[in-house]
């Protein structure tokens, strides 16, 4: 992740462009009195913020909004793949990360991951999630955990490939 190739530095502004889900959309600014709200539209962000917030105000807003994108999305992923990979996981931690998209905890059974995952296709988001859960089987990247990741997800060197591709936040 340290090498990746990274966004320009995000502003805030009307019309930028911001990533869910892998798809760009872009960011609308309406100030009111009411504390920051995000909606999702057909292809914009709404960021309803109070009048004269500051760029940081603003990031912070999306930060909480990407995080809770992940908290939502995660329950369902595990419920799909805990019987599949036979470990059941007691905690998920969804924060920003500089650089990693996860990491387990194998002996508490908890899963961290990175709220930027939020931004990029759901399919990496799983591909995330099953890594870290065969992790709190096998620690290593070892052969074991390769023949667990075949095993489970195929396809998981082209999502992974995904996820190293696109550039990440500034």
């Amino acid at each position: 992740m340290r090498e990746q190739e990274r966004e320009t530095l995000r502003e805030y502004l009307d019309r930028e462009s911001h990533y869910v889900w892998g798809k760009r959309y872009l960011l609308k600014i309406i100030e009111e009195h009411s504390a920051p709200n995000i909606r999702l539209g057909h292809n914009k962000i709404v960021l309803c913020v109070r009048p004269g917030a500051s760029a940081e105000v603003k990031r912070a807003a999306l930060a909480r909004w990407y995080r809770e994108q992940i908290k939502a999305s995660v329950p369902h992923i595990i419920a799909k793949w805990e019987p599949l990979v036979g470990v059941k996981v007691k905690r998920v931690f969804v924060q920003e990360m500089k650089t990693k998209w996860g990491s387990c905890n194998s002996r508490e059974r908890s899963i961290r991951l990175n709220t930027d995952l939020a931004k990029k296709p759901v399919e990496c988001l799983e591909y995330i999630v099953v890594h870290e859960m065969v992790h709190v089987l096998e620690p290593s990247h070892n052969s074991r955990f390769i023949a667990q990741m075949d095993r489970l997800l195929p396809q998981w060197r082209a999502r992974r490939d995904q996820l190293n591709q696109a550039p990440l936040s500034h």
